[in-house]
């Protein structure tokens, strides 16, 4: 994958690639920064005064979130020539945009970890930290960042335009609009915290929660096309179904962050009935399309890439149960009135993250090594499947731990000390704290082992299976003709 360019003849795939070798960088980075507060949690003077936990943890999010959307431009400028038939409309500026934002990304890291903080003035604002959480970053990088997603949109726009317009596609533009127009809600403040919290939710959960799930189904979409030879109406069906729950549950689920900053009491229940509402679609068009799939005979029963259809797979029920059950288990009011701001939030963060969106992008990874070593036939190697379990069994681990450190502070913190002081420290110290914490810690670098073994897959996966496909062409020449024939 990060090899010189062979079988991509389009410009717009191979900066497709320049973004997925930067957003398995920033993976690692994200693995890294959260290992590290992780051990923090358990030894708090681990590398104390050099990068405190607060840094740590701002790293580990932002990593994330970045990495993902470098992946998630990287699939878009992927799919785009397939998808339109042409190549992409302005690349020249494509390519000048993804420079500006690495550059930008790095000296904003070196800010985090060299400087750190700042003195809360107007100075520090534009220069470190924002002060926001999960949206840290100075505010020359956020203007720097709408910029370039600007930038995204119009090759998008105008390559979608003047080509082939799909119903994938179309959709496609609707949400990257939307997701170009929320961040824009975390660029201001107000003096009212409660109305501060409100804007900040928009990103947090509109840009996050819903603009991104009606990106997967469309990337899960064009994915089982690949992979299976979907058929496409049955898959563009259920992504205008995600669109429309966008919508129709995707704005009022987002009431289930208003139940403790002051808006009307009317969003407990509309926000916990509708959040639950948003993996349905994804769920539905997996299953539709799996069902259709099976009736199919012969060579279209094939899948031709078998990493990249597992990961879709982990993304399917890994959304439904991290975003879905975990994310549903927490956010009823009544139950939220004890779980908020326990590590029950952590648990469903992990979990959904992983199953909605990283394994998407994963499984988008290896489309791409397919596409660039021209592979015929994608098959699980020793790596790849060391890759997707320890992946797989160190987030569900996590999950699990940090479920059962969030259940032992809701007892304790909550219910039986009423959320006071003395109730944090005891809930911090119980031995199902330390233990859960320190299970987490274990499946951190369960995770971290999955990683390695994932980043050595996408490496040597398409020279591998590029040269057993070439080898077992020349033994099918060279042999004789009814040997061949039968071959």
């Amino acid at each position: 994958m990060l090899s010189k360019y062979s079988e991509v003849k389009w410009e717009s795939q191979k900066l497709a690639i320049n973004y997925f070798r930067v957003a398995i960088i920033l993976f690692l980075a994200n693995l890294l920064f959260g290992l590290l507060a992780a051990i923090q949690y358990l030894y708090p003077n681990f590398l104390f005064e050099i990068i405190d936990f607060s840094i740590n943890r701002t790293l580990h999010i932002n990593a994330l979130v970045v990495w993902l959307l470098y992946a998630m431009i990287g699939a878009v400028y992927w799919m785009l020539p397939e998808e339109t038939g042409i190549e992409t409309v302005g690349i020249g500026l494509g390519k000048l945009l993804f420079y500006i934002l690495t550059a930008a990304i790095a000296v904003v890291v070196l800010v985090f970890l060299l400087i750190q903080v700042g003195a809360g003035d107007i100075k520090s604002i534009w220069l470190i930290n924002e002060g926001r959480e999960y949206l840290e970053a100075p505010r020359w990088a956020d203007i720097g960042i709408v910029v370039v997603v600007l930038g995204f949109l119009a090759n998008v726009f105008l390559t979608a335009f003047k080509g082939r317009r799909t119903g994938i596609l179309t959709v496609l533009m609707f949400d990257l609009l939307a997701l170009a127009g929320l961040y824009l809600a975390g660029m201001f403040f107000t003096k009212n915290i409660s109305m501060d919290q409100f804007w900040w939710w928009w990103v947090i959960h509109l840009w996050v929660e819903a603009t991104w799930e009606v990106y997967v189904a469309a990337v899960v979409g064009w994915g089982l096309i690949k992979t299976l030879g979907a058929n496409r109406k049955i898959v563009e069906m259920w992504i205008w179904i995600e669109l429309a729950m966008l919508f129709g549950s995707g704005i009022l689920g987002l009431g289930h962050h208003y139940f403790w900053i002051g808006t009307p009491e009317y969003w407990w229940e509309i926000g916990a009935l509708f959040s639950a509402l948003e993996p349905v679609p994804l769920i539905g068009m997996f299953v539709h399309v799996i069902y259709d799939w099976g009736k199919q005979a012969g060579k279209q029963h094939e899948i031709n890439n078998k990493p990249a259809f597992a990961w879709f797979v982990v993304n399917t029920f890994g959304n439904f149960l991290g975003a879905g059950v975990w994310g549903f288990m927490h956010t009823l009011p009544q139950i939220n009135i004890y779980t908020h701001g326990t590590q029950w939030t952590p648990a469903h963060g992990h979990l959904a993250f992983y199953g909605a969106y990283a394994a998407i992008l994963i499984g988008m990874m290896y489309i791409v090594v397919q596409g660039k070593y021209g592979i015929r036939q994608m098959r699980f190697t020793a790596a790849g499947k060391w890759g997707i379990s320890l992946l797989t069994i160190g987030l569900i681990g996590m999950t699990m731990a940090l479920t059962i450190a969030g259940y032992q502070q809701s007892m304790i913190e909550r219910a039986e000390f009423g959320s006071t002081w003395a109730g944090y420290f005891a809930a911090q110290n119980s031995h199902w704290m330390l233990q859960a914490m320190g299970w987490r810690l274990a499946m951190g670098v369960v995770t971290m082992l999955g990683f390695v073994f994932l980043f050595k897959d996408l490496l040597t996966i398409g020279p591998k299976l590029k040269a057993e496909e070439a080898a077992g062409s020349t033994a099918n020449a060279n042999a004789p003709a009814g040997a061949a024939a039968t071959a």
